[in-house]
């Protein structure tokens, strides 16, 4: 490994130390976290899982977390856990959620690829596992329309992503390389100006002007284009299969180990959650913006809303081997040691939840436990 990819290693993870919290991406890191145990009824008669008296669930306030959000607002965690309390946290980033399943303030958590590969090599593999899917896509190329009218266009302009090193940043480091465009990783000076900005006030950064688009999660990018802007294109398109992991599920390494039954609890919530979102989009629509409305006081418009959750894919499947290829372009654009992921993934509980369910098994690609 060379020794500048270190060096940039360090200094990434140091400024990303530095920024504070409450400037912090929802998609990238740091975070606001809340207590929210709303939508709590516990079937009479119901017993502990485990012993436990609770199951601490995280999960962040975007719609790319569907999968959460619908199962706390309609009950399914609740009723899979029993008797046994689900209690949530609510994030607006990856390393405080990574931070608080370390020191056992939460046990399972619903977050993105970028915070669970940094999560699981910082601990030489000790911390935790993937246990599941969630969502696939909901990542677009947002551009001004008066300055950027095909991919040749975003040249010399400046794209904003969520924060240095996360997944959307390393994605749009990627494809400018692909373009045959030089960018320096940790300054985002170069052919183009990567602007890392705040999903929050991204919007208002492209009303002022000071970005010429966006390479974000949704419900951001159709926020943007509720000011005007316009889908230069959908990151789906650039997947084989249309398909990539934006959001996945993550465990404590011990509570996995301590509490199988109330992990697997929290799968067959998790699988229950996509089968009604997949098989009733509008009312789990409606379901994401209630709990949305609940954890941050605001919800959603239908001009955002709808065109935000269409491009959001809700699936069981963690599709393992494309947090390989993000971990990939998270090296060669020099953010990333070279990661040890054999053994992320543990997807035995989740393949024993879909067969009881009736459904096929899901693969790890070559990364599971050992």
């Amino acid at each position: 490994m060379p020794a500048n990819r270190s060096t940039l290693l360090r200094r990434g993870l140091a400024a990303v130390a530095a920024l504070p919290l409450l400037t912090l991406a929802a998609c990238g890191y740091g975070s606001d976290a809340k207590d929210d145990s709303s939508n709590q009824k516990v079937a009479a008669g119901a017993k502990k899982i485990d012993g436990l008296d609770s199951v601490k669930i995280g999960y962040f306030g975007n719609l790319t977390h569907g999968t959460a959000l619908v199962g706390v607002n309609k009950g399914y965690f609740q009723k899979a856990l029993g008797a046994t309390k689900a209690t949530y946290q609510v994030f607006n980033a990856g390393p405080s959620e990574i931070e608080a399943l370390n020191s056992g303030s939460i046990d399972i958590g619903w977050i993105g690829p970028s915070p669970s590969i940094n999560g699981y090599t910082k601990s030489a593999g000790k911390n935790l596992r993937i246990i599941g899917g969630s969502a696939s896509g909901g990542v677009k190329l947002v551009v001004n329309p008066d300055k950027i009218k095909s991919v040749k266009d975003v040249k010399g302009k400046r794209i904003a992503t969520p924060q240095l090193g996360n997944t959307q940043d390393v994605a749009l480091l990627n494809w400018a390389s692909e373009q045959g465009w030089k960018v320096d990783a940790e300054s985002g000076k170069g052919d183009i100006s990567v602007i890392r900005t705040d999903n929050k006030v991204t919007p208002d950064a492209y009303k002022a002007g000071s970005i010429d688009g966006a390479w974000v999660p949704e419900p951001t990018a159709s926020k943007l284009v509720a000011e005007g802007a316009k889908v230069l294109f959908d990151e789906a398109d650039l997947w084989p299969d249309k398909k990539f992991v934006i959001t996945n599920i993550i465990v404590s390494q011990k509570f996995l180990d301590a509490h199988p039954k109330a992990v697997e609890a929290v799968l067959k919530a998790s699988v229950d959650a996509n089968k009604y979102i997949n098989a009733n989009p509008d009312e789990a629509k409606a379901a994401a913006n209630a709990q949305l409305k609940v954890d941050s006081g605001k919800e959603l418009p239908a001009d955002v809303l709808d065109p935000a959750w269409k491009s959001i894919q809700f699936t069981n499947d963690p599709l393992a081997s494309t947090l390989n290829t993000e971990a990939e372009y998270a090296v060669k654009a020099g953010l990333l040691e070279d990661p040890l992921l054999k053994g992320i993934y543990d997807l035995t509980l989740l393949n024993k939840v879909l067969a009881a369910a009736g459904e096929s098994p899901v693969d790890d690609a070559g990364l599971g436990v050992k």
